[in-house]
């Protein structure tokens, strides 16, 4: 009973020590847990002027003790010194005080390009510990201009014995609706394409003389990726005469722009009766190469074409700088030139005993299609936004 009762008393007085030891911190001392520090994220416009992104650093609970935590910028899709000014430098919370500010300098423009970001990432707390270690600055582009480099092959603005009946130079600041209207939809296409057409100024727009059509990856009317397609479609459509398109193109794995017609009476009798003229086709993985094709045929089951291509030199992309696409069309005849080099003909010998739908009008369509059965999808070798830029498109008849 004895030994019993010793046992009793002994556990008691472990007990007891154990109790005491479980009063002090995890560092030795007697006190309560060390207090957090986090940082928040900033989104906001660029601007045209440099403008300031604060990040708010909080400490929580308030401290009797002096605190300490060093910060430096980093870069990721923004650049230091050129969309942000880079910072370091230390924070000290006086005893009983939460909340600093870290003021980073934003670098404005008036060019358009992606969305971009960075971070302040925080480290070595003294008396305190990190619950947030980085806050995200996010500078959204609120821009429109974009820098057009204007080297590549150009046309003259007349030709003898021919005379300018329409034109589209895209001076000004919005699309003219006079001339073209903007399809909408994500059903395909025909094709099985991924896109959404819209008729967001993200989408198609004027830049220094300049029409940008823009396919980007985002969340658009149930698509994953979004871009335009303008038409002239009751507005101007035409029969005969020489057709001139100076164009930079885009590139990249799914991504497949064009300029091309349809048959006006493609709502009367479908396609390919309607008959259709690519004047311009590129598939992105293959940016060296562009395809000028013809389809007609009375129905699907009969469905005919012929395309020829031209490749550039070794090393050389549609997108390095301007080209101009052209057609010569004529009754009885349509002729397809990649910077004044022919390089397809079609003629109602080609028929194959369908009928020549290419004596009647036709309306012109611009487009970047992004998948579908052509291109492909993308992957994750693609980079986006991809531009297809129009320098003009002028039409001449004899």
């Amino acid at each position: 009973m004895k030994n019993k009762t010793n046992k009793m008393l002994l556990i008691s007085a472990l007990c007891s020590c154990l109790a005491v030891w479980g009063c002090g911190d995890k560092n030795g001392g007697g006190g309560s847990a060390l207090p957090t520090i986090s940082i928040n994220s900033v989104s906001k416009f660029e601007g045209n002027d440099n403008s300031v992104f604060d990040f708010k650093v909080r400490l929580s609970p308030a401290s009797d003790a002096s605190v300490r935590v060093d910060y430096t910028t980093e870069g990721s899709t923004a650049a230091a010194e050129e969309d942000f000014v880079s910072q370091a430098g230390t924070l000290e919370f006086a005893p009983g005080e939460v909340d600093k500010t870290i003021s980073i300098q934003i670098v404005g423009d008036s060019i358009k390009e992606p969305d971009e970001t960075f971070f302040v990432v925080l480290s070595n707390p003294q008396n305190a510990t990190i619950a947030t270690d980085r806050g995200t600055g996010s500078i959204r582009n609120d821009d429109t201009f974009v820098p057009i480099a204007e080297d590549g092959y150009i046309t003259p603005e007349e030709y003898a014995g021919w005379t300018k009946i329409w034109a589209d130079e895209f001076e000004g600041s919005e699309l003219d609706l006079n001339h073209w209207t903007h399809e909408l939809g994500n059903h395909g296409w025909g094709n099985n394409e991924l896109q959404n057409y819209t008729n967001s100024p993200a989408n198609s727009y004027l830049s220094d003389g300049h029409l940008i059509i823009e396919a980007r990856k985002e969340s658009s009317g149930g698509s994953d990726y979004s871009s335009a397609r303008i038409i002239t479609a009751d507005k101007f459509e035409f029969a005969f005469g020489r057709v001139d398109i100076r164009a930079r193109l885009p590139e990249g794995q799914g991504i497949w722009p064009a300029l091309w017609m349809l048959g006006a009476n493609f709502w009367d009798i479908g396609w390919p009766a309607c008959g259709e003229i690519d004047i311009m086709e590129l598939i992105g993985q293959n940016p060296d190469i562009v395809h000028g094709t013809a389809h007609w045929g009375i129905d699907n089951s009969n469905h005919q074409s012929k395309t020829a291509s031209k490749a550039l030199p070794a090393g050389q992309k549609f997108s390095d700088e301007f080209h101009v696409f052209s057609i010569i069309w004529e009754p009885n005849r349509v002729e397809w030139y990649v910077d004044d080099v022919l390089i397809n003909t079609l003629t109602p010998a080609d028929m194959n005993g369908q009928p020549y739908p290419f004596n009647n009008e036709f309306f012109f369509i611009f487009n970047i299609a992004v998948g579908g059965n052509w291109p492909g999808s993308p992957d994750a070798s693609t980079v986006f936004p991809q531009q297809m830029v129009v320098d003009y498109i002028r039409v001449f008849q004899q």
